[in-house]
C-alpha cells in the first residue's frame, strides 16, 4: 500500500539573523557595505534586507529577542558569526577597509595578500562580530 500523506519539505536556508545592541549603529554600519534598509528602520524592532541569490539578512534588537526568549543574554567575548563582502577587486579591500575605519569602527586584520589568493581584511562591526572584506588577487571576479 502506497502512502498517500504528503512528503515533509527539506528545510531551505533563507535568512542570517543578527542580534545588535543599537540598531542605529548596525543599520548605518551595514549601509556603508551596501545593504539597502527601508527609511526609518532605525527604530524598528526588527529589520530584514534582501541579498543578493534571494537570501535575507535579519538585525533583531536585544530587547526583541528577551521579548519571546526571557533568559537570552548576549554572548561574551568576541563575535560567533562571521559575514564576508565581496568587494570586487583588491583595491576595493583597501577603500572599503578605508572608509570604515575613517568612519570609526575598528579594524581586526588590515588589508594584506593572503597566501590562499586574496586581499583580505577584517573590520568590526558595531557588536564586535568580524565582517571580512575580500577580493581575488588576479581579475576581479
Amino acid at each position: 500500500m502506497k502512502s498517500t500523506s504528503t512528503p515533509t519539505p527539506t528545510p531551505r536556508f533563507d535568512l542570517i539573523g543578527l542580534v545588535v545592541s543599537d540598531m542605529a549603529a548596525s543599520l548605518a554600519f551595514y549601509r556603508r557595505l551596501g545593504l539597502e534598509f527601508p527609511e526609518g528602520s532605525e527604530s524598528a524592532p526588527h529589520v530584514e534586507a534582501a541579498l543578493p541569490g534571494g537570501l535575507r539578512i535579519a538585525f533583531d534588537t536585544e530587547e526583541t529577542v528577551r521579548s519571546f526568549h526571557e533568559g537570552w543574554r548576549p554572548p561574551g567575548g568576541g563575535g560567533r558569526i562571521g559575514l564576508a563582502f565581496h568587494c570586487g577587486a583588491p583595491e576595493g579591500v583597501d577603500t572599503a577597509h578605508g572608509e570604515l575605519t575613517a568612519a570609526g569602527y575598528k579594524s581586526e586584520l588590515t588589508p594584506f595578500d593572503a597566501p590562499w589568493g586574496q586581499r583580505y581584511a577584517v573590520v568590526l562591526d558595531p557588536d564586535g562580530n568580524g565582517v571580512d572584506l575580500f577580493a581575488p588577487l588576479g581579475a576581479a571576479q
